[in-house]
């Protein structure tokens, strides 16, 4: 059920052997993510439970879902922009459908997150699930 965005990421994090190779990706896809404006960095589309500064300002049009995202930490920037393409476009009714730790799974990134960037990406999960749901 994922996106074409990210079975694209999918694709190619699975040419990357080296973990650090694939945090490099990480980081660059951060890098290639549109900035979000300093006026959305405000407490209603900050997240909860993220250890670095997290925004999400979400973006619902057409019954689709999408989002702008932000963060002060450069691989958050990047796990960010893999929820981007995870997420961009899917009708909002079948966002709680995706099973978002099943297709991060498949990157290869759960052994290599910390605890806390774990936890910040569960939250950014539930934002993102408790958005559409109410959108």
């Amino acid at each position: 059920m994922a996106t074409q965005a990210f079975e694209e990421i999918a694709d190619t994090m699975g040419f990357l052997d080296d973990w650090e190779d694939r945090y490099r990706h990480v980081i660059e896809l951060g890098r290639a993510m549109p900035p979000l404006e300093d006026s959305f960095h405000v407490p209603a589309y900050k997240v909860d439970g993220c250890a670095s500064q997290v925004w999400l300002r979400p973006v619902i049009a057409d019954g689709r879902f999408d989002f702008q995202g932000d963060s002060d930490a450069m691989i958050v920037r990047g796990l960010i922009a893999i929820l981007h393409a995870l997420y961009s476009g899917v009708p909002v009714g079948q966002v709680a459908q995706v099973d978002a730790a099943a297709e991060l799974g498949r990157l290869g990134l759960n052994d290599h997150l910390s605890a806390q960037r774990s936890n910040g990406l569960r939250a950014m999960v539930a934002r993102i699930r408790a958005v559409a749901a109410a959108g």
